[in-house]
């Protein structure tokens, strides 16, 4: 009976991580990027860096428990299922032609790499090694160096006619900084409600593992399965948008962002959190 509470309890923490990310948080920053006039590649990533919440959450108090080796296996299956996902979104808005720009190969080539060094970190068993942070942010820092070059080599436009007559109009944040500072507290708050369901989930994934023997390869793996649920939904949301503007490219490129944002922050950045934090406290 106690296992099913816990189970229960690991679930339900677990999907209002996800709603809020999806419903408010996710928004939120949408709308805070609209106000400032933002390209469809810097929407993308701010949505990537949303979205990456939940992995964030779940890795940073995992790490807390001194369950290092589910935060792996979270960013692992986390960046699988968006790869799988965002495939699909393409596929079903019908936008599988943008593809044949040079740029989003060489984008989407180094999400693939997101997807393999994990693979490569937990077959030769090394994924709790603190030599890995460094690399990682070196990497981190390469990868989105390589993707702006190759944004300006193969000259792939973001922007729509009309959007650029508008991006040279007064810019329109400084009209709307008002909005601009609710919105930011907004997200404030949003993040406080987020860190406190963080704390408690972190507490249930000890008691599982801990007390009910729980391997935390399979926790991790669930836990990928439902933090990839608000990159599903921006994936498809963000071509639809675009769609109804007559920009099919626009939504691929901000799609394409967002996973790239994604799963370079899981790998690199937050899986660099939860290893230090393990190292300080274990």
């Amino acid at each position: 009976m106690a296992l099913l509470i816990e189970i229960i309890e690991f679930v339900i923490y677990s999907l209002v991580i996800v709603y809020i990310s999806k419903k408010i948080l996710v928004k939120l920053l949408r709308k805070l990027a609209e106000i400032l006039d933002l390209s469809p590649k810097a929407v993308g990533n701010i949505a990537g860096a949303a979205t990456s919440m939940p992995e964030l959450l779940t890795v940073f108090f995992s790490s807390i428990q001194g369950l290092l080796s589910t935060s792996i296996y979270n960013i692992l299956s986390s960046n699988i299922i968006n790869f799988v996902q965002y495939i699909y979104s393409v596929i079903k808005n019908k936008n599988q032609k943008v593809f044949q720009n040079r740029a989003l190969k060489i984008e989407i080539g180094m999400v693939i790499f997101t997807i393999l060094i994990p693979v490569f970190l937990t077959m030769f068993k090394i994924e709790e090694n603190l030599s890995i942070v460094p690399i990682f942010i070196l990497l981190f820092i390469l990868f989105y160096y390589i993707k702006g070059n190759a944004y300006k080599v193969y000259k792939i436009s973001e922007l729509s006619e009309k959007e650029i007559a508008k991006i040279k109009e007064e810019k329109r944040w400084i009209k709307n900084r008002k909005k601009a500072i609710v919105t930011a507290f907004e997200l404030l708050g949003v993040g406080v409600i987020l860190f406190v369901l963080g704390n408690l989930l972190g507490n249930t994934l000890e008691t599982l593992s801990k007390t009910f023997n729980i391997p935390q390869f399979l926790i991790g793996i669930i836990l990928g399965f439902i933090t990839s649920i608000p990159e599903l939904i921006t994936f498809i949301e963000s071509q639809r948008h675009h769609s109804n503007n007559s920009n099919d490219v626009q939504g691929v490129i901000e799609a394409t962002s967002n996973l790239f944002a994604s799963n370079t922050l899981n790998l690199f950045i937050i899986e660099s959190i939860g290893i230090i934090i393990y190292y300080i406290i274990f």
